[in-house]
C-alpha cells in the first residue's frame, strides 16, 4: 500500500461484424481499475459516428447499466481509466480525447507521460493551436491532426507526429476505419493484444484486461512498433523500432501492474516473489512470521517466506469494497484505518516481518506500523521490494520532486525510527534485474539515470498555472 498512485490504463476493441463492443470495454476497464482511479471513458465507432461518455469517477459509477445500454452495437472501441500525471483530475481531462478536423473524426486513449511536453504545448501554441485540456495527451492529438492534414493515412501521420515525442506513451487512436496502437520506442508503458474466440482483436495495458474479456494474449506490442487493425487485418510497422534502447518501467512489476498479468514476457506475480526471495537473501530478519502488505506486497510476502523458511501469515486485511474517492476527503491515518487492518490473531506477541512495495513520504507506513503495534506486535521488521526513492520520475509515476522522497532527507536508520520498525531494508539497486530476468528495465528514480532530456518543468499543474498568469 504505497504512496504512489496509479498509472493510467488503455484498452482498445475492434470486431469483424457489430456488436456489444461498450460492454466489452466496460469489462476491460474494470480489469484496469488498478491503474487509475480519477475518471474513466469509452468512445464507440458506430460506422463512423462517435458516441461516447466520460466522466470523473470509478468505473462502476461512470458507467450504470443505463449509460451502457445506450451504446450502439459497433465494430470499435477506445476506452481508458485515468490518474493524472500531466494535468488536472477535471472532466476536461478525462480520456479519451476525442478531435474533429478535416480527414475526420478520432480518439485518442494514452499512457503515459511525455518528457517533452512543455516544450510541443508552446510551439503548437505559437502556431496558432488552442488546447481546451491540461494533459499532455492533447498535445499528441494536435500532431496527429497536424500531419494527418499533410499524409495519405492516419497510420502515416501517427507515425510521424511520434517522431515528436519524448518520454512514455502507450497509444490506442480509432479513427473512422482504423484502430491503431503505438508504444514509445523505450517500451516504457505495457501495451499487448489478444483475440476472443469470435474474431474480435482486444488491445489494452495488462494480459489481465484480456483475460476479463475472454481474450488469448496474442504477443506484447514491441518498443516502436505501430500496429494497425483494419478490415483488411493487421498491419505491423516498425519504423521506429529500435530507435532507442529498451526500457521497460521496472516500477510496473514492483508496484503498478496486476500480479496475473504478464508484461513482456515475464509473470509480475514471479517478479514480485523473486523480490522477497532476493530481501530474505540481502536482508534477513530473526521473526516469528512473514505478512504483507495489500496488494502489491503479498507475492513478496510469500517469496521471503519461502526463502527465509519463516512461515507465511495473513496479518493485514483489505477491505475490497471502497475506492479510492470514497477515502479521499479522510486523513491519511483515518484512510489506513478504513482501507486495511491488523489481524491481531496473526500478529499478537510476534516478532514480525512486513513486506511492503515502497516507501515514498514515509506517512502511510507509519501509520501502518502503529496500527500493527495497536494490534500486539512485538516486533517489527519492514522490508521493501523497491530500492529508496531518490529522484522524480517522467514517465508517469507521480513523484514530481525530490522534496517529497523521505530517502532523499533521511538515512535508512532514520527513517526506520521515523516509521517505527526495529529494523528497516530495502530492495538493493543492483539486485533488479533478479526480478525481470534482464537489464532492459527504467530504473531512474532509484538510480537517477535518465533514458531521455530531463524536463524544466516538471510540475504536474504546470499548464494549469500557465494559464492563471495569462
Amino acid at each position: 500500500m504505497s504512496d504512489l498512485h496509479e498509472e493510467c490504463g488503455v484498452f482498445g476493441v475492434f470486431a469483424p461484424a457489430p456488436a456489444a463492443v461498450a460492454q466489452t470495454a466496460y469489462y476491460g476497464l474494470y480489469a484496469l481499475q488498478h491503474r487509475g482511479q480519477e475518471s474513466c471513458g469509452i468512445v464507440v465507432n458506430d460506422d463512423g459516428v462517435f458516441v461516447s461518455h466520460k466522466d470523473v469517477g470509478l468505473v462502476n459509477d461512470v458507467f450504470p447499466k443505463q449509460v451502457l445500454a445506450s451504446f450502439p452495437d459497433a465494430t470499435m472501441a477506445v476506452a481508458h481509466t485515468r490518474y493524472a500525471t500531466t494535468g488536472g483530475n477535471g472532466r476536461n481531462n478525462v480520456q479519451p480525447i476525442e478531435v474533429n478536423h478535416q480527414k475526420g473524426k478520432m480518439a485518442i486513449a494514452h499512457n503515459g507521460n511525455l518528457a517533452n511536453a512543455a516544450e510541443l504545448r508552446s510551439e503548437l501554441e505559437l502556431s496558432g493551436a488552442i488546447f481546451h485540456t491540461s494533459s499532455d495527451t492533447e498535445i499528441i492529438a494536435y500532431l496527429v491532426t497536424k500531419e494527418r492534414l499533410r499524409t495519405p493515412s492516419i497510420e502515416e501521420a501517427v507515425s510521424r507526429a511520434v517522431e515528436s515525442l519524448e518520454g512514455a506513451f502507450s497509444l490506442i487512436v480509432m479513427s473512422a476505419q482504423k484502430m491503431i496502437c503505438v508504444r514509445d520506442p523505450h517500451g516504457f508503458r505495457p501495451l499487448c493484444y489478444g483475440q476472443t474466440e469470435d474474431g474480435t482483436y482486444i488491445i489494452a495495458s495488462e494480459t489481465c484486461a484480456l483475460h476479463a474479456v475472454g481474450a488469448m494474449p496474442i504477443r506484447d506490442v514491441e518498443p516502436g512498433e505501430m500496429l494497425v487493425f483494419s478490415k483488411d487485418g493487421i498491419v505491423s510497422r516498425k519504423d521506429h523500432c529500435g530507435t532507442a534502447p529498451t526500457r521497460h518501467c521496472i516500477f510496473e512489476y514492483i508496484y503498478f501492474a496486476r500480479p496475473d498479468s504478464v508484461i513482456d514476457g515475464v509473470s509480475v506475480h514471479a517478479a514480485r516473489v523473486r523480490a522477497g526471495e532476493v530481501l530474505a537473501q540481502t536482508h534477513p530478519a530473526d521473526a516469528d512470521i512473514v505478512i504483507g502488505v495489500p496488494d502489491s506486497g503479498l507475492d513478496a510476502a510469500i517469496g521471503f517466506a519461502r526463502s527465509s523458511g519463516i512461515p507465511y501469515g495473513i496479518g493485514l486485511i483489505k477491505n475490497k469494497y471502497i475506492g479510492r474517492t470514497f477515502i479521499a476527503p479522510a486523513g491519511r491515518m483515518e484512510a489506513v484505518r478504513i482501507k486495511l487492518a491488523a489481524v491481531a490473531e496473526t500478529v499478537k506477541d510476534k516478532r514480525i516481518v512486513l513486506i511492503d512495495d515502497s516507501i515514498v513520504r514515509g506517512t502511510t507506513s507509519a501509520h501502518i506500523v502503529r496500527m500493527l503495534r495497536e494490534a500486539g506486535a512485538r516486533e517489527i521488521h519492514m522490508r521493501v521490494t523497491a530500492p529508496p526513492f531518490l529522484h522524480p520520475c517522467y514517465y508517469g509515476t507521480d513523484i514530481d520532486s525530490e522534496e517529497h522522497l523521505i530517502a532523499c532527507r533521511h538515512t535508512v536508520s532514520e527513517i526506520a525510527e521515523m516509521i517505527g520498525v526495529d529494523s528497516l531494508g530495502f530492495l538493493p539497486v543492483d539486485e533488479l534485474n533478479v526480478l525481470v530476468g534482464n537489464s532492459n528495465f527504467c530504473s531512474a528514480c532509484f538510480s537517477g539515470e535518465y533514458p531521455t532530456a530531463v524536463p524544466v518543468d516538471t510540475r504536474k499543474d504546470r499548464f494549469e498555472q500557465r494559464l492563471s498568469k495569462k
